[in-house]
């Protein structure tokens, strides 16, 4: 039988480390644009013991959200073995485009999968490429749609990447600024004939909600009451998103598992968005409940947002490749796994596929 499967997997983590200690010397502001009267420190620390974070990734700055990505389809590429000119599509998701250090205009003409194309020299006509803007979700949907293409018998490869710099458009008098960071994540999809039993996607799916939710993650100008007006950087309710997520993320996973007649018995991994370690946690816990099951097992959530941050589109591909390459020593791929991958963000969006290793 046909089934898609991720054939190579590749990364780049930015080198410049920026820690919680950096952020002690900012003056924090709140959305109405009164100092937070709590010391810097004091921030910072119940930051770190909500969501995790002690450090994360910023690119360099003469590097962009298209140079990163560049690095990253490079080695999942490499990782393949496939010939770049017999790709079919590159399907590129990022929320901001090329935002270059020190400006406030995001670049997106041309799409940032046109410049992946060019930069890869893949000269093939037949080589569709095009951008994604689907929130924090983006990666996970490039690879719905590739299966769905795939499906319908309009393409066989795909590389589907996730890249985003958000440092590039954040607020540094916004304690949430501490969340996010940079990184870019790729993987080489293949529509293969394959054994029942063989690995592949085994489902998926896709909730969106938009009525009170749509804006909880916006465009909006800085908490500084003294700022530029005309600058907007990226903003979000955190208390209305992590009530949404921890709400209907796991109905998304559980609809993407039994819309794959999987049972949750045999699901080994669940690579979950990066976005806040005690909301993911909640997530995992609660999925479990919904089929019966309080304890949630062992090991089954891989975390990388403890030194990496919330990267947005590349946190869950990122995650991904560093287990496919041994770079988790405390979790691993065996053959055979049922993994299950979701996320959620701005939009609100959410999305999960089940995977077979």
């Amino acid at each position: 039988m046909l089934r898609t499967v991720i054939t190579g997997s590749g990364s780049y983590i930015p080198e410049d480390i920026i820690t919680n200690r950096d952020f002690t010397t900012h003056d924090f502001f709140g959305e109405d644009h009164h100092r937070i009267q709590s010391p810097p420190e004091e921030v910072v620390r119940k930051f770190q013991d909500i969501t995790g974070i002690e450090e994360r990734r910023y690119a360099h700055h003469d590097m962009k959200t298209s140079d990163i990505a560049l690095i990253a389809a490079q080695r999942a590429i490499e990782d393949s073995k496939i010939d770049p000119e017999s790709i079919d599509q590159i399907i590129f998701a990022h929320n901001f485009g090329n935002v270059i250090k020190h400006t406030i205009q995001a670049d997106t003409l041309p799409a940032l999968a046109s410049r992946l194309k060019h930069e890869l020299g893949i000269k093939n006509p037949g080589c569709i490429p095009y951008d994604i803007l689907f929130g924090c979700p983006g990666w996970l949907q490039g690879v719905i749609q590739a299966d769905a293409f795939f499906k319908a018998g309009i393409a066989k490869k795909a590389l589907v990447i996730g890249a985003e710099t958000l440092s590039r458009v954040l607020d540094p008098y916004d304690r949430d600024s501490m969340i996010f960071s940079d990184g870019a994540g790729a993987t080489v999809l293949e529509y293969k004939d394959v054994e029942e039993s063989g690995p592949g996607v085994l489902g998926s799916a896709v909730h969106a909600h938009t009525v009170d939710e749509a804006y909880y993650i916006y465009y909006g100008k800085s908490n500084f009451p003294h700022a530029d007006p005309r600058v907007r950087y990226i903003k979000m309710k955190g208390r209305k998103v992590y009530e949404y997520a921890m709400k209907n993320v796991p109905l998304a996973m559980k609809a993407c598992l039994d819309n794959s007649g999987v049972d949750v018995s045999q699901v080994k991994k669940v690579l979950i968005h990066q976005a806040n370690e005690k909301m993911d946690e909640g997530i995992i816990k609660l999925f479990f409940r919904l089929y019966g099951i309080k304890d949630t097992p062992a090991d089954i959530m891989p975390m990388s947002i403890h030194k990496l941050g919330n990267s947005s589109v590349a946190t869950v591909p990122t995650l991904y490749d560093l287990i496919a390459r041994g770079q988790m020593p405390e979790h691993r791929f065996e053959k055979g796994d049922i993994i299950l991958f979701a996320s959620v963000g701005a939009g609100m969006n959410i999305n999960a596929v089940t995977y077979r290793i």
